[in-house]
């Protein structure tokens, strides 16, 4: 008995060893990069460091792109980037723009709740991330990053940008989510960029707007993504990438921010495709001095937000002189002018309402490949406890919803809403509306866009990704941002993938890469993805099988159209009824300045 235990101690202690040396190789910091070749740019030389897994490719981070967004540039337009003397080290990337992270060790634990991981790898996990150095934060963060393997090379490659999600109000491009080698050993070159963000981004105020010389305030952020599209097309050329052949691809936010971008004429000629992975503004309503019904005016939320940090009179230079951290520190007690933190129909750099400008194909039209996931809404009913976003309240009782639904939709619509989601069951509510709710936010939008765009003559590609984490005990399905991982080939090794996960892994990335090629995801020893047409209805599905289905969620989503256009139409008369002449003025300004066609 004596030997048994003293052999169970000693093959505790190795078990015990064996896993503190397996935590202790998780959470190791990286080893720094080799040095690289040096890349001359316009702002002086720097240098690249040969990537840990690939030799053959290299990494340039933290290049800045515009001037530090400091002191009297913060709440203004990006400027000019900045110039150095020596060799810059492009090893390390540069610092994230400041953001709140209040509540995000919560949003971690709800989320490996969701994924159904067993003891061992939810430990692994929670010490993984709580071992991480903290980023470094600071409003001096207009950084970009490229990722080649075509440096010095006679032919040029197709540049991928990837704006990150972060519902604007978090996130960088320096997440390892997305600095991964997939894409790059599929032929292209890869740029992840940061842009200013909450209060710092997108906030407008009245103060702001009076010293601004285009008599505007907000979109920072969206204007710091089009600067660093204007570095790519001045510079990308030194990392092998051709400034003619630019995709531009993001997720939730992010995908929100490409039909922005592609909303804008200040972006105009910067890029010849787009992918738009979860998300698009075809219902942002938001504008400087209206609003729809129940909504302040970003002016006035400008205001409402600085309150208990400036006087409702305060002149830009007051609100410039408060901190970044007293900024940040102020965030969670304003939790509920969040959805003002975001761009805004200022007539300047968003000249109307996007979906409107969707419809009637006054964005910069170009190939898109577009789609969102099954089961989008778990990771959001629990704080948005409703089915749709199309109102601001919804009533508590199940008869009421109900009435409410009607309101919305029209009795026959939402009766069939009803119907599909299983809301007649006040037991079921809770579970359809979840799933309605994913349809709402994007499931609606990605298929009005990629509708749209195709009346307007240009391919459009749409897919859905329905395949669920393989745990057991998972509760998120085919989550918000799940697709990500599969698109950049940047899994975690706590999950594993089944050999199905690894061809649609390398699918996907190859699908992604042929579009930024050449507009068109498909290529040889790939499932054919037709292009879409509303009268077939085609959608790639992915599962992890790679199928061609028609008519995705077709009847859910017919109803949701309806609704989204009369209520686009609606916002539209109420926010902003002269757009079409400023849209049509700013676009003349555009032309005649010479900027070039978007055209490939």
């Amino acid at each position: 008995m004596k030997r048994f235990l003293i052999v169970l101690v000693v093959l505790g202690a190795i078990a015990a060893a064996l896993y503190g040396g397996l935590i202790w190789m998780i959470t190791k910091p990286a080893s720094s990069m080799a040095e690289g070749p040096i890349v001359s740019l316009s702002q002086g030389e720097i240098m690249a460091g040969v990537d840990r897994d690939n030799e053959k490719i290299v990494q340039v981070n933290g290049i800045p792109f515009a001037a530090p967004p400091v002191g009297d540039l913060r709440w203004a337009a990006p400027q000019a980037a900045p110039s150095w003397n020596g060799v810059r080290d492009g090893r390390d990337f540069g610092a994230e723009c400041l953001q709140n992270r209040e509540g995000s060790g919560e949003f971690l634990g709800d989320l490996l709740d969701g994924l159904g991981l067993n003891p061992v790898q939810r430990h692994l996990a929670t010490v993984s991330v709580q071992n991480a150095p903290p980023p470094v934060e600071s409003e001096d963060c207009l950084f970009l990053n490229v990722r080649t393997e075509n440096l010095g090379a006679a032919e040029l490659r197709p540049v991928m940008v990837w704006i990150h999600g972060g519902s604007h109000q978090s996130g960088s491009g320096a997440i390892d989510l997305y600095n991964s080698n997939a894409l790059v050993e599929n032929g292209t070159v890869l740029v992840t960029i940061n842009y200013r963000l909450g209060p710092l981004g997108y906030m407008a105020h009245p103060a702001l707007s009076a010293a601004d010389p285009r008599g505007v305030s907000g979109n920072y952020g969206l204007l710091d993504q089009i600067a660093a599209l204007e570095w790519v097309r001045d510079n990308i050329a030194a990392f092998g990438g051709d400034p003619s052949n630019v995709t531009i691809f993001g997720e939730s936010a992010g995908a929100q921010s490409v039909t922005e971008i592609m909303s804008s004429p200040q972006s105009k000629g910067l890029f010849h495709k787009a992918i738009l992975q979860s998300g698009a503004s075809s219902y942002n309503a938001n504008a400087l001095d209206a609003a729809i019904d129940g909504r302040l005016t970003m002016h006035e939320a400008g205001i409402a937000f600085m309150d208990g940090l400036a006087a409702a009179d305060a002149s830009a230079a007051d609100l410039r002189a408060i901190s970044g951290e007293a900024l940040m520190a102020h965030i969670p007690s304003k939790g509920h002018l969040s959805g003002y933190l975001l761009p805004t129909i200022d007539g300047v750099v968003i000249p109307k309402l996007m979906g409107r400008a969707i419809a009637d194909g006054s964005i910069h039209n170009v190939p898109i490949l577009a789609g969102y996931n099954a089961d989008e809404a778990t990771l959001f009913y629990p704080s948005i406890q409703k089915p749709t976003v199309l109102v601001p309240e919804f009533p508590i009782s199940h008869e009421d919803k109900l009435a409410k639904l009607n309101e919305i939709y029209g009795v026959e619509d939402a009766l069939v809403l009803v119907e599909q989601y299983g809301l007649a069951d006040p037991e079921n509510w809770d579970n359809g509306a979840l799933d309605m709710l994913g349809d709402d936010l994007f499931g609606v939008h990605m298929r009005y866009l990629a509708r749209a765009n195709t009346e307007q003559g240009e391919p459009s590609y749409l897919y859905h990704f329905t395949r669920v984490t393989p745990t057991e005990k998972q509760t998120l399905g085919a989550f918000h941002a799940s697709e990500i991982f599969f698109v950049f080939d940047s899994h975690t090794p706590l999950l594993g993938l089944t050999d199905e996960e690894k061809v649609l892994t390398e699918a996907m990335g190859q699908y992604w890469a042929n579009f930024a090629k050449t507009g068109n995801p498909n290529g040889e020893g790939l499932v054919e993805w037709p292009a879409y047409n509303g009268a077939t209805d085609q959608w790639m599905t992915f599962n992890p099988s790679i199928e061609v289905k028609s008519g995705v969620r077709a009847e859910k989503l017919d109803v949701m159209e309806r609704a989204l256009v009369k209520n686009v139409d609606l916002a539209y008369a109420q926010v902003m009824p002269d757009l079409e002449t400023q849209f049509a003025d700013a676009a003349s300004g555009s032309q005649e300045s010479g900027a070039d066609s978007l055209e490939p």
